[in-house]
């Protein structure tokens, strides 16, 4: 379910923003990502483009996270630089993303004249595979 976001989240945005205005410099970081985990605390970081196919911001967001200690993260939004806004996760990082969070809310960029909202992360991937439903037990 699409949810319009709330000042929290806009909080969030503002975060990214902030990064990729601030921080990605050149053609190497070009994307911001902000996150927040389930106990309230901001954690941001931007993408390390490379022609081998370098992470996305969304991915190195998730190592920051857990450097700090935020292992569940509850909503992430990433943004451009050069004030392009917000940009939605790519196909690798929204099953990323799903394998490591799946109750997680993306904020997504606006659509058929809907502002910026926040989805689940499953609502991205529809009919996804799920890595963990694919383990086999270890015993």
């Amino acid at each position: 379910m699409t949810t319009q976001i709330h000042s929290a989240d806009r909080e969030l945005v503002e975060a990214a923003a902030e990064v990729a205005r601030t921080r990605c410099r050149g053609d190497n970081h070009t994307m911001a990502a902000a996150g927040r985990g389930r106990d309230g605390r901001i954690v941001t970081a931007v993408n390390a483009y490379h022609f081998t196919g370098g992470p996305c911001a969304e991915l190195v967001l998730v190592g920051a996270a857990a450097a700090q200690g935020i292992h569940e993260l509850e909503t992430i939004v990433a943004v451009g630089d050069r004030d392009r806004g917000v940009v939605p996760p790519c196909g690798r990082c929204r099953q990323v993303l799903l394998d490591y969070f799946p109750g997680l809310e993306v904020i997504v960029g606006e659509e058929e004249g809907e502002g910026v909202r926040a989805v689940p992360i499953a609502e991205l991937l529809p009919v996804s595979y799920v890595w963990a439903d694919h383990q086999v037990d270890a015993q």
